[in-house]
């Protein structure tokens, strides 16, 4: 793990601070419970929905450029980072419906009945893509890295428990795992990078693994009417894009994907400006 000093990491901390204060806040209410959505710019609605072990920060290189074309939206989903939890067991069926109607009941609220554009990261594909068909007045869909597709994964090193230990370990663990998993190497690991994944991470209550690696994604999107592009890193051990990208989009003309060379998982934070103008281009097309 490469050190930092304590003053890049205040600063990456600072640049995460800073993005929150320009955002507007916005509780929505369900159950109970509250769910945190923050908002930037104006124009037609675009919702970005995060990965798993993630937060509305897996969007922080993105937020702002969107926001010069269009009102942005991020919630963080139920369980979390400041979003409440459910009250039930983290591998309660329930708990992935009631997910769903959070964020719908979030969009409507916040969006009503106004054309919207919907964005899904990893875990967050699988949520945008089976959310999509509940939305009437959507009018396209972006899914980047997303997982749901059912088709082979390429992890090459595996993943560290990095709740079992604490201290430094646990600060080695996540930096393995960020730069193994959610980055094309090591060596693309730095410090707002590492900020965002640590404090995602220790944040994050709900359990989305088995969510990803089904096929709930594909089956969703048989319903689905509306067009859909799909982005993976050349270098996502999640998919492999050709194959995953065929199992989305075949007998679909109106679903486009693409491969971002030099790029991991989290492509639009490795990537941010190539991806950032793939998607003003997307939404501007509605």
């Amino acid at each position: 793990m490469q050190e930092y000093s304590s003053e890049v990491l205040e600063n990456a901390d600072a640049e995460l601070a800073r993005l929150d204060a320009s955002a507007r806040h916005h509780a929505v209410r369900m159950d109970g419970r509250t769910f945190v959505w923050r908002e930037w710019g104006s124009g037609p609605a675009l919702v970005l929905i995060h990965g798993g072990h993630g937060s509305w920060m897996h969007w922080a290189k993105n937020v702002e450029p969107l926001a010069r074309h269009f009102r942005v939206l991020a919630p963080n989903m139920a369980g979390f980072d400041d979003s409440d939890d459910f009250d039930c067991a983290p591998h309660d069926p329930m708990r992935w419906e009631r997910l769903l109607d959070s964020l719908k009941m979030g969009v409507e609220q916040l969006v009503g009945d106004a054309p919207l554009g919907l964005v899904g990261f990893s875990f967050g594909g699988v949520v945008a893509g089976t959310l999509a068909p509940r939305l009437p007045h959507l009018q396209r869909l972006a899914l980047l890295g997303s997982g749901g597709h059912g088709t082979a994964r390429r992890e090459k090193e595996r993943l560290l428990d990095w709740r079992a230990v604490t201290g430094r370990e646990r600060q080695e663990a996540l930096a393995q795992n960020l730069g193994v998993f959610m980055l094309s190497s090591r060596e693309a690991i730095d410090p707002l990078a590492l900020r965002i994944h640590t404090r995602s991470c220790e944040r994050t209550r709900f359990r989305s693994k088995a969510i990803s690696r089904d096929q709930r994604l594909a089956k969703a999107m048989q319903s689905l009417n509306v067009p859909v592009l799909l982005v993976w890193g050349e270098e996502d051990v999640t998919a492999e894009p050709a194959q995953a990208a065929s199992a989305l989009t075949q007998g679909h003309p109106d679903r486009q994907w693409r491969s971002v060379p030099r790029a991991g998982h989290w492509v639009q934070y490795e990537k941010a400006d190539e991806i950032n103008a793939c998607l003003i281009d997307w939404f501007r097309q509605s």
